[in-house]
């Protein structure tokens, strides 16, 4: 791919100037040397607005981030495989064509973070949040035999809610994933409503935040003994499988 051809991306999603994506493109496009590639944010307040950001004609790609990982599906001509199976889109290939692929990275980049931070100790998982991440979540630990137990603020057909979550739960899931956004910045008091005194050091807390580097989430885990992680590792490995789609690797 020349350097040198004008090429624009960016991120979909709802108050997203906390997002480091911008600013990890754009760096890495200086530090590259691609000079006439930009990325940028395409901050949409409604699903209209998301459609109609997609059916612009002078895009190269798109990354998607909470809360249009599913609504961008019905704007898709294709989904790969993987993102047929999640049911989830967080990256968007506009071909010369014109035609629209659907891919999901983040189960590329959770998978590759997670197991580069954790060693598997446990049968059973907790996914906190129903969105769209956790869907590649999901994907990724039953993939690896582990078998995960969404969480949600109500019960639903595949959820428990948050006043379901006992101690017993709590002490045979060891891995628990936050896929909310409780905790992200500004609102950096906010974290998920489970029983943080029941957690041990055979527990690993996987937050997929990672602005603030150290979320509440993951400080009320590591207090009471429990190994933490943010999602910076695997915002870098969904962010360089999207490249790759977007070059045609």
């Amino acid at each position: 791919m020349e350097n040198n051809k004008q090429r624009k991306f960016g991120l979909l999603g709802k108050d997203i100037d906390y997002s480091f994506s911008r600013n990890y493109f754009t760096e890495k496009f200086a530090r590259e040397n691609y000079q006439n590639h930009q990325y940028d944010n395409y901050d949409c307040a409604s699903v209209a607005e998301v459609l109609a950001t997609i059916e612009r004609n002078d895009l190269a790609g798109l990354n998607v981030t909470i809360p249009y990982k599913e609504n961008v599906i019905q704007a898709m001509d294709s989904l790969s495989p993987q993102a047929a199976k999640i049911g989830a889109v967080n990256t968007i290939l506009f071909g010369d064509d014109g035609q629209r692929e659907g891919h999901n990275t983040d189960a590329y980049g959770f998978e590759r973070a997670l197991f580069d931070q954790w060693n598997p100790n446990t049968q059973k998982a907790l996914i906190l949040g129903t969105g769209g991440a956790s869907k590649a979540v999901k994907y990724v630990l039953e993939r690896h035999n582990i078998q995960p137990q969404y969480v949600s603020r109500t019960a639903g057909e595949q959820s428990i809610s948050y006043d379901q979550l006992n101690p017993s739960l709590l002490q045979t899931h060891l891995l628990i994933i936050n896929c909310t956004p409780l905790g992200t910045f500004p609102k950096v008091e906010e974290a998920p409503a489970i029983d943080y005194s029941q957690l041990t050091a055979e527990h690993f807390l996987f937050d997929l935040i990672y602005n603030p580097a150290e979320t509440k989430f993951m400080q009320l885990g590591r207090k009471n003994g429990a190994k933490a992680a943010n999602g910076s590792q695997m915002l870098i490995h969904q962010a360089e499988r999207s490249w790759e789609l977007w070059n045609g690797r």
